[in-house]
């Protein structure tokens, strides 16, 4: 049995599409499984010259053997899901559970007006509508679903079964530690819990069936939308570090803040983390941009990865030093 958990540790945003599809490609699991809200969450990866954004399928695509898998907690739009696997051509590795929620467009209309919108800076998804329909026992599910007949297959036993006969598995967590539901900065969260444990929950592994926990940071901190960000920078100030970045899947400009080692340390205890994965080590310094050992980084970053493991008690496994999936340093 070989399964790792890899999930945001600060508000999304942290990077987590490069680490997977850096982990489908380099570990080759068997299965690339997603949990999590649904498309209100966005993975960007850049392979290469081209560059991906990914809502509702796992971000180990890239790998072209890899099982693509939604789990059962997840609630999916069919038209932005028929849309990636035509885009990606991933139609006959495509699966989703049977019980999926499905996002409609009474919940895409709740979710772009009011309280949501205004006050909570929601995406407009229909995310969070659906998963309080599915609370309330009035979801509609994926296998009643015409359209997705040809993927709906029973996501947890499949990978159960693929964890019993010790193939690797590969689990995508979604949005950061601090949007959870419980554990965030509510009310300005998600719909649900995405620690790892809730992403487990939502794919259906239990605990004894976990083996690593990764947690992804940002070099820096990012939040998109309303909410509290300590030690936030001033608009000018990000700009001026080149820390400017904006949403995968709204456009909106994201806030920023020095790394939170307070932060860190409290995301690592909520996901009992063995490892961390650090991205974007090359916007804090530029000098290690494209390194692929932890040698030819600069004393100023190795000072800095060093004071995250003191922090933590955790190693930093993955360290990203560009956009490119292969623009990394890998010490595991």
């Amino acid at each position: 049995m070989a399964s790792i958990i890899v999930v945001g540790g600060f508000f999304g945003d942290e990077g987590k599409g490069k680490i997977i599809s850096y982990l489908a490609q380099k570990d080759k699991p068997a299965i690339v499984v997603r949990g999590g809200a649904g498309p209100n969450a966005g993975h960007t990866i850049q392979d290469d010259s081209k560059k991906y954004k990914v809502r509702m399928l796992p971000s180990g695509f890239l790998n072209k053997e890899a099982k693509l898998m939604i789990g059962p907690g997840v609630v999916i739009n069919p038209d932005v899901l028929h849309k990636e696997i035509a885009e990606f051509d991933v139609a006959k590795r495509t699966f989703i559970d049977f019980n999926c929620g499905i996002i409609e467009k009474t919940h895409t209309e709740a979710d772009s007006a009011g309280r949501l919108r205004e006050k909570i800076g929601s995406t407009g998804s229909g995310t969070g509508p659906a998963n309080a329909d599915r609370a309330m026992r009035t979801l509609r599910l994926a296998k009643e679903i015409d359209s997705l007949k040809p993927y709906l297959a029973d996501v947890t036993g499949e990978v159960n079964l693929a964890l019993e006969h010790d193939r690797t598995v590969l689990v995508e967590g979604t949005q950061g530690t601090f949007l959870s539901l419980w554990h965030g900065t509510y009310p300005f969260v998600t719909s649900k819990d995405v620690t790892a444990s809730g992403i487990c929950a939502d794919i259906g592994i239990g605990p004894k069936n976990v083996d690593d926990v990764m947690v992804v940071f940002k070099s820096y901190v990012t939040r998109v939308g309303e909410g509290l960000l300590e030690n936030e920078l001033d608009a000018k100030e990000v700009v001026r570090r080149g820390w400017s970045e904006v949403g995968t899947v709204t456009g909106r400009q994201r806030r920023a803040a020095e790394f939170d080692f307070k932060l860190a340390k409290r995301a690592i205890m909520l996901n009992s983390a063995t490892q961390i994965g650090l991205t974007k080590l090359d916007v804090l310094f530029p000098d290690c941009a494209h390194k692929n050992s932890f040698e030819a980084l600069s004393d100023q970053a190795k000072s800095f990865i060093t004071k995250i493991e003191d922090a933590t008690d955790v190693p930093v496994t993955l360290i990203g030093t560009g956009a490119g999936v292969n623009d990394i340093i890998d010490l595991r």
